[in-house]
């Protein structure tokens, strides 16, 4: 006799299951979505209390979230949209193409753009608004290695002459030409963020989007509809930055942020992700973090066949299906689709026995449809209370075919054979002759075309052409802003204090300045109590889009911690890169929104040019104003903390980055200058440069501005003091910077007391400035011979000066060696190089051989050397300032 029963219990639990789902479809037809999912919700919380334990899962289907009935009608003429597309595609390739035929190894990249192309045409035409009469405009970062594309539209819009883009990647040719990325510094009226290091550009968007809104809560803004759009590859989510920061996208409800991912499973070498899915993968991590994510899978002509698909086995053989595979089915024939992907059920392969191969090959991905990507956009526009990512699954190198269409070369293809360049031009059906394309010639419909008339229009009703950066700020009014820094001018009148703390009270003074109070933006990373900022917690606020919704801890105290809606410092937490991002937003506010706000930027100095350099770097790209302060700065000044937070060497480093003017003051006159004239420089005369300034947390006293040395602080060195000693053995002079001059001013004074030598002292503000300015006057008189010479600052200083120089600086000796060669004679530099040591300050200055004692010692021996004394005064100093001569050099200790 037959056992029936498990054929009894299959059907049986078939019968539940449909049970089950007409349930569901009955509540979702009576209560609709919401009710749905409360629902889900509960029997899932029923469950787990009864014991099921269920697999966390963050992902959907790889299906895309919008269904084909939920797509709003696509609003524009598709065809039109078609042929715009193409006409910026062809132009896109022969831009590289061209260059490359021109200049062998120019490079270029054709495949990004290729891939991403419909994903920014519908954004050019539908979403993306400009700074018009009417609109802020949005914010957009352009994925880097696709700017051939952004060049192309401009030039088909008439924006950009075929004379430029003849000198793609050749900005030097006569007349100019087109920047191999967005760099703003290099085109200043079209560019507007730097993106093409890859990570930076999804940070800096997500602060960009935050800092608007913190413009708006404050009431320096009018609220708007405004958007931040991000465009990035899915290779360069393996960034630390693209993904670091999207938890503080979704905890401060940043609605006007959306990111466009473009899926080609692509990276420079080969797969993203060969043995997984990226876009699930991405999926996951972006609903984890609480954001909305809009899948844009598959195109148009899939719909009819998912429609047929009631038992979920196609959905499911999308999903078993890795990316190194999906990229072998962009390269492979229709044939090849048919077995591998469709034949593996044989349910599916019937589903499409109806279709032929070649119509399988042409399955459109979600990304190169418009009208799948246009639905994901509309939704992600009109989502509220939460950042929105667009996943969309496109081929890369799409429609360049045997040149490179989805294979792992692509990225590096910039070069194409006639029979390519004309399988292109056919398969867009761009109208250029056989004899004329193995040229690559651009090609631009007249003024009066359907094209450019509906390209221009579309733009016309978004607010004017993208991208396009418009500064519109006014100079500041700075009629008050001396009075901020008046009482510095005096010293500290015998009281001790840091440079930091000096610092910390001008920041106050500024807050509470009528012109510029509300335009400062106070910027720290966790560290406002070890700056002693913390009176500013009450004072001014700390900015919380939602305010404060808990009773701090320390409420009861003076200085509690107050969080508020208004609150003007921008406490980022631990993340000196956000904080960065958040000071590359207020620094170019003046060109992104027409507002003039002041960042000041302070950080433990040692994690700023060393470990976010490259956002450092992107900051002068970007045109941004604003002050960085390196706080508790100096290899030595900083006790007890160690190798890893004691800087010796961000000097050396912030020299490199050509607009960034760089300052080490010792004294609290000094910091006012600098600060002072980089407001007027940067807010009244527009200069296109930021600065650093780093500050210390030794305590000494400070003295009254000794006369009129602005001229000198600004420009890197003045005379602090001549020595007075009459009938002196000798005479030195010694140059100290921020918190070893103190040292150098002990060592004057031994010198003339104990070893009857005068030394004057120099106080040595900024070593890359006079850098600069002494390279600049060499090359002014290389390329002019037949002038009288200009003679570098310091040159000037010493002239006439043939004593020994003796430099003193908590910081590496590459940096005073930097002006040896302006200077009368050799220099003698003492410098920080090595490692950092968990010490008190006395004994790392000994260790690292700076303090007096040293200066000192360094300037007996230049003078022994000479014969001014006798080797047996350095022999005796040695003894009696008890300096050991046998010590590890600090250098490689």
């Amino acid at each position: 006799m037959r056992n029936t029963a498990p054929k009894d219990a299959a059907e049986l639990e078939a019968l539940e299951t449909r049970e089950w789902l007409e349930s569901l479809d009955y509540v979702l037809q009576s209560g609709g979505p919401a009710r749905v999912g409360r629902l889900l919700r509960e029997l899932g919380d029923h469950a787990r209390r009864k014991g099921v334990k269920q697999p966390f899962t963050a992902n959907t289907p790889y299906v895309n979230s919008i269904p084909a009935t939920e797509e709003p009608p696509f609003p524009g003429s598709r065809e039109i949209e078609r042929r715009i597309k193409s006409l910026v595609r062809w132009n896109a390739l022969a831009m590289v193409v061209k260059a490359n035929k021109a200049d062998d190894g120019i490079g270029g990249h054709i495949s990004t753009y290729a891939s991403a192309a419909t994903l920014y045409e519908v954004g050019f035409n539908h979403f993306f608004k400009g700074k018009g009469d009417n609109h802020d405009g949005d914010i957009i970062f352009f994925q880097g290695h696709a700017a051939p594309g952004i060049y192309a539209r401009a030039f088909v819009e008439g924006r950009i002459p075929a004379d430029k883009l003849e000198n793609f990647r050749r900005e030097l040719k006569a007349g100019g030409g087109l920047s191999s990325y967005p760099h703003p510094w290099l085109m200043p009226e079209f560019w507007e963020f730097p993106t093409v290091s890859m990570g930076l550009g999804p940070i800096m968007s997500i602060y960009q989007a935050r800092f608007m809104r913190y413009l708006e809560d404050r009431g320096l803004k009018n609220r708007s509809d405004s958007k931040v759009w991000a465009f990035l590859g899915d290779g360069e989510t393996d960034e630390p930055e693209a993904l670091g920061a999207i938890t503080l996208a979704s905890r401060e409800k940043l609605d006007n942020l959306i990111f466009v991912i473009n899926c080609n499973l692509q990276r420079l070498d080969g797969p993203v992700r060969g043995n997984g899915q990226i876009i699930q993968e991405l999926e996951a991590v972006f609903r984890g973090a609480g954001w909305n994510v809009i899948k844009v899978l598959w195109g148009s002509e899939w719909d009819s066949l998912l429609d047929k698909d009631k038992d979920g086995l196609l959905v499911r053989r999308m999903g078993e299906v890795v990316d190194g595979e999906y990229q072998k089915y962009a390269v492979e024939s229709g044939a090849y689709i048919r077995e591998h992907f469709w034949g593996k059920y044989p349910q599916l392969a019937e589903m499409v026995s109806h279709l032929s191969d070649e119509q399988l090959k042409k399955l459109t991905l979600g990304g190169h449809d418009p009208a799948k990507v246009h639905a994901a956009y509309a939704a992600a526009v009109k989502t509220s209370g939460q950042p929105t990512v667009v996943l969309a699954r496109t081929i890369k190198g799409y429609g360049i075919g045997e040149a490179g269409e989805g294979k792992n070369i692509t990225h590096q293809q910039k070069k194409m054979n006639e029979d390519e360049l004309r399988a292109f031009r056919t398969r867009f059906g761009i109208p250029i002759a056989d004899a004329e394309v193995a040229k690559a010639p651009f090609y631009r419909p007249s003024d009066n075309s359907p094209e450019v008339t509906y390209m221009l229009e579309r733009r016309k009703q978004l607010g004017g052409f993208v991208p396009r950066r418009i500064p519109t700020s006014e100079p500041l009014n700075v009629e008050t802003l001396h009075d901020c820094f008046t009482e510095f001018e005096k010293g500290t009148e015998g009281r001790k204090a840091s440079t930091t703390m000096v610092f910390v009270r001008m920041l106050a003074k500024l807050l509470k300045d009528k012109e510029l109070g509300d335009l400062v933006v106070p910027i720290v990373p966790d560290e406002a109590r070890t700056f002693g900022m913390e009176a500013m917690f009450r004072q001014v606020g700390i900015y919380a889009h939602a305010g404060q919704l808990y009773e701090p801890v320390d409420m009861d105290t003076l200085l509690y911690y107050k969080e508020a809606k208004e609150g003007q410092i921008l406490e980022e937490g631990i993340t000196e890169a956000g904080s960065m991002s958040s000071f590359i937003a207020a620094g170019t506010a003046y060109a992104t929104h027409g507002i003039n706000t002041i960042p000041f930027f302070i950080y433990y100095s040692m994690f700023g040019m060393q470990r976010i350099g490259d956002l450092v770097w992107a900051a002068g790209d970007s045109r941004t104003r604003g002050f960085l302060l390196g706080g508790t700065a100096g290899r030595t000044t900083l006790a007890g903390e160690g190798l890893q937070h004691q800087d010796g060497h961000s000097h050396l480093l912030s020299l490199a980055v050509p607009n960034l003017i760089s300052y080490d003051p010792a004294f609290a006159y000094e910091i006012a200058v600098i600060i002072e004239e980089g407001i007027r420089r940067m807010y009244v005369k527009g200069d296109s440069v930021f600065y650093y300034i780093t500050v210390m947390n030794e305590n000494y006293e400070h003295p009254p501005m000794p006369g009129d040395v602005r001229e000198g602080i600004l420009k890197g060195i003045y005379r602090f003091k001549t020595s007075q000693k009459k009938n002196a053995k000798a005479r030195a002079q010694l140059l100290g910077s921020g918190a070893i001059l103190p040292e150098v001013v002990k060592a004057a004074h031994l010198l003339e007391e104990q070893y009857g030598v005068a030394a004057d002292i120099w106080s040595v503000t900024s070593y890359q400035e006079l850098y600069r300015e002494g390279h600049a006057a060499e090359r002014w008189n290389r390329l002019h011979p037949d002038q009288a010479p200009r003679v570098p600052y310091v040159q000037q200083c010493f002239k006439g000066i043939a004593e020994p120089i003796i430099a003193a600086s908590d910081y590496v000796k590459a940096l005073p060696d930097a002006i040896d060669r302006w200077l009368p004679r050799p220099l003698v530099s003492l410098g920080t190089d090595g490692f950092g040591r968990s010490e008190n300050r006395a004994s790392l200055r000994d260790f690292f051989e700076v303090d007096s004692r040293f200066i000192v010692l360094a300037t007996l021996d230049e003078l022994a050397r000479e014969g001014k004394l006798d080797v047996a005064v350095v022999k005796k100093a040695i003894k009696d300032l008890n300096i050991n001569t046998e010590k590890p050099n600090p250098a490689l200790s």
